[in-house]
């Protein structure tokens, strides 16, 4: 072999060698990539898998919630239907029941003092009219401050208004009903519920 052989096998060498490095840094840094893509690839899997049981919880939290409202709502209006009935049922025996003569004549003589008017006229219910008549033809000092004895359709109770119509006493069960109402349904609402 020649110098120049020689010469040309060691740069031939040198340059196999020098490639051989750059291959093994290649596949180094290859490898290397690779393994990092890897873990890339596993942490986006593990957030994907976070982010999905995430969403999954909000959902179930979501669910869980409307129903919880739901079940409120339909108790709620259970307990509104119950203690509907109890008032239709209340508003029912009063049409059934005939006051007693000194109810009339307490509900009468209240009205027509909150008047402060001399003469009045007063409403009754139809069941109750030959009651009230009686009473008042009784009782001189009440037929003295009664102008007229009219009907209404209601439970029971009476009106009372002064002569021209214009001022009303509402002595009716409906009324004292719906005013007694508003203070006995929180306390029928604890011993029911």
């Amino acid at each position: 072999m020649t110098g120049m052989e020689k010469i040309g096998e060691a740069i031939l060498d040198k340059v196999k060698a020098e490639a051989a490095d750059i291959v093994k840094d290649a596949e180094a840094k290859a490898k290397q990539e690779i393994e990092q893509a890897k873990k890339q690839q596993v942490a986006r899997l593990e957030e994907g898998k976070t982010k999905l049981l995430q969403e999954a919880r909000e959902e179930a939290t979501r669910i869980e919630a409307q129903a919880l409202v739901k079940a409120r709502q339909e108790l709620s209006r259970a307990k509104a239907d119950v203690i509907d009935e109890i008032i239709n049922r209340v508003k029912k025996g009063l049409v059934g029941i005939s006051s007693d003569k000194s109810s009339f004549v307490g509900l009468i003589k209240e009205a027509i003092d909150t008047l402060g008017v001399s003469k009045g006229r007063v409403y009754v219910s139809a069941k109750d009219m030959t009651t009230v008549k009686k009473l008042v033809e009784k009782d001189k000092e009440l037929a003295s401050k009664i102008a007229e004895i009219r009907e209404h359709h209601g439970m029971g109770g009476v009106i009372v208004e002064d002569i021209d119509g214009k001022i009303r006493i509402d002595n009716t069960y409906e009324t004292r009903l719906e005013m007694l109402l508003p203070r006995l349904l929180p306390e029928v609402g604890k011993e029911l519920f």
